[in-house]
């Protein structure tokens, strides 16, 4: 942990490096490159427990896989879109510090904690490498990389990495919502619970039930966030336990 004179190193740090502000349509290109699958980030490596829930026979076809996701973006909603809301409207190296370390006391299962903390942390890796528009952003990861006081967690690193590029509040709790929504799919596509087109119809049907969640949880402070689905958060614990597995988690 961070002495306070060791945080404000960091700070002036981080205040001192020079900042570039491109014209809005270029900083759009930006934007939609943080939500493209195509980013490696690694979000693919992670079935959010939709695995660990077909070996456990809870999910078998298209319908249970239906209730999975909407389930999975219930929890999405109630526990983390909290943390994007508060960093995106204060982007700084102190929230951030101090959400990830109540996100990491809140997460209840070591599968589920250390695949935020895997996705955060290639998230930063890459936003850093890519987004030269905002260095702040390379210079808060080799200060907290050689600080060890982060643990680099996935919700508010996003929350942080779309304030620094100028999405508002509202954009970046939906498009946290939606590459939830796309990941698990696709994780669905590759575990054969249904075909490349059957998972984008399912998508798209999806979207009305992501659009009524995140309004229900949107804006919401960090004392709000709250597990809504507990079964998912144990069946996604059970994932260590498989005697065979295609993902991380």
């Amino acid at each position: 942990m961070l002495r306070p004179l060791e945080m404000e190193d960091v700070v002036e740090k981080i205040d001192d490096t020079p900042q570039f502000a491109p014209n809005g349509s270029l900083l759009q290109w930006s934007q939609w490159q943080l939500l493209d699958s195509v980013l490696p980030t690694g979000g693919f490596a992670h079935s959010f427990g939709l695995e660990a829930a077909i070996q456990a026979q809870l999910v078998s076809g298209p319908e249970d896989l239906r209730t999975f996701v909407t389930h999975i973006l219930e929890n999405t909603g109630s526990l983390l879109l909290p943390f994007i809301c508060t960093l995106n409207a204060s982007p700084n190296i102190e929230t951030w510090y101090k959400l990830d370390k109540i996100l990491d006391a809140t997460l209840t299962n070591e599968v589920g904690r250390k695949a935020s903390i895997s996705q955060g942390s290639a998230l930063l890796r890459v936003a850093a490498a890519v987004f030269h528009e905002v260095p702040s952003l390379k210079t808060m990861r080799e200060m907290s990389l050689t600080s060890g006081a982060v643990r680099f967690h996935h919700a508010p690193i996003f929350g942080l990495v779309c304030g620094l590029l100028g999405l508002n509040a509202e954009t970046s709790q939906k498009a946290y919502m939606f590459t939830t929504m796309r990941d698990v799919v696709s994780a669905a596509t590759r575990l054969n619970v249904v075909g490349p087109l059957g998972a984008a119809v399912l998508q798209h049907q999806l979207a009305a039930s992501a659009e009524e969640l995140s309004k229900k949880w949107m804006n919401r402070p960090v004392q709000e966030a709250c597990q809504t689905s507990p079964l998912l958060d144990t069946v996604q614990g059970c994932h260590g336990y498989l005697f065979s597995r295609l993902f991380c988690s």
